[in-house]
């Protein structure tokens, strides 16, 4: 595995910045932001309405190795429904449903950034 360059954490960051606004824009409430253990980090914990959401943001400048949401397959996904049971069994914040989302952001030279929410992802 490759390690980060800084010019690729930089990029991370803005599309987590700007996904975090896309999901209180749509009326989400943050719970926690780059929450890490040893296992891993979640990107971003929100409720929305009754739902405990942990969400996955992936961010690409361009879709040369496909498109955003591709990256978080079977793999990621586990890790991420492993790493929220952690979480929870450390919180004493609750939901009535669990949820897993996924944010892709792709920059553009002009205007604002492409966001894509996918809802429940898995």
């Amino acid at each position: 595995m490759n390690p980060m360059t800084p010019t690729t954490r930089a990029v991370g960051a803005y599309g987590e910045r700007v996904a975090l606004r896309h999901l209180i824009d749509a009326g989400m409430t943050p719970v926690a932001r780059n929450w890490h253990c040893a296992d891993g980090e979640i990107d971003l914990i929100l409720s929305d309405g009754d739902d405990l959401v942990f969400c996955e943001v992936k961010t690409r400048r361009t879709t040369t190795f496909g498109v955003p949401a591709e990256a978080v397959g079977p793999r990621k996904q586990q890790r991420l429904r492993r790493l929220a049971g952690r979480w929870l069994a450390g919180t004493p914040a609750r939901g009535e449903h669990v949820r897993f989302d996924v944010v892709a952001v792709t920059p553009r030279r002009r205007g604002a950034a492409s966001v894509e929410h996918l809802r429940s992802a898995f």
